[in-house]
């Protein structure tokens, strides 16, 4: 019978920290550079999806831009990054969010692996600007993922480096896609957010305030019973 997980895997934007609204911003800014307007709820489609995906779908709201060779689109990409990294330079410890800090210590504490499992390039950058870098043990490489969420690879890939079952693993998330992944990688889902966007998680919260290590544990060890 399973007790303790063997990993916890963390998505950054919207769990860990909420750069979630500086991605939305920069993605924001570089749509009007392209007569595209986009607000929030259609940011939700780009939550835990990978940069060149994300900026397909903008594209889609304007289909004649589609056909635009994969250079041009390569460098739309990488100036929506700098805008990004621009807004990223301001993020400092306070904008951990709050219950992150206890439920890192509470894991560390029974011994427990911690991976950041992030579509963002720039994930270890922020975790630096956080100064939580200590509390992980391994940070997937977001250039080496293949397919991005809502494939389950950015989980698998973090459970394989530490050579653990994906059962004996529980991910953390935000969005749609990464919820699905991790429940395709049949792992243990913790979802932070709405009900209308991740009634698929295995257990679902509304804020990363209501994270609770015991509660966690206790709904994993329920679920594999």
């Amino acid at each position: 019978m399973i007790q303790y997980p063997k990993a916890f895997i963390f998505d950054l934007d919207g769990v860990i920290t909420d750069t979630a609204e500086y991605h939305y911003l920069a993605w924001k800014k570089l749509a009007e550079s392209l007569g595209i307007m986009i607000d929030r709820e259609f940011n939700e489609q780009l939550k835990g999806v990978s940069r060149i995906e994300s900026l397909e779908r903008i594209l889609s709201l304007k289909p004649e831009l589609l056909d635009m060779p994969v250079e041009e689109k390569e460098k739309l990409a990488t100036k929506k990054n700098e805008h990004y990294k621009e807004l990223i330079n301001q993020v400092t410890p306070e904008d951990i969010l709050p219950g992150i800090q206890k439920l890192l210590d509470d894991i560390k504490s029974h011994n427990i692996k911690i991976a950041l499992g992030s579509a963002s390039k720039n994930a270890e950058f922020v975790i630096n600007r956080l100064g939580l870098k200590n509390y992980f043990d391994y940070i997937v490489d977001a250039a080496k993922i293949k397919k991005g969420k809502p494939d389950p690879e950015t989980f698998t890939i973090a459970a394989d480096y530490f050579g653990f079952e994906y059962r004996e693993c529980i991910g953390v998330e935000d969005s749609a896609a990464g919820i699905e992944a991790i429940n395709k990688a049949q792992m243990f889902s913790v979802g932070v957010g709405d009900r209308d966007h991740l009634s698929d998680a295995d257990y679902l919260l509304s804020d990363t305030d209501d994270l609770n290590f015991d509660l966690i544990i206790e709904k994993y060890i329920s679920n594999h019973k």
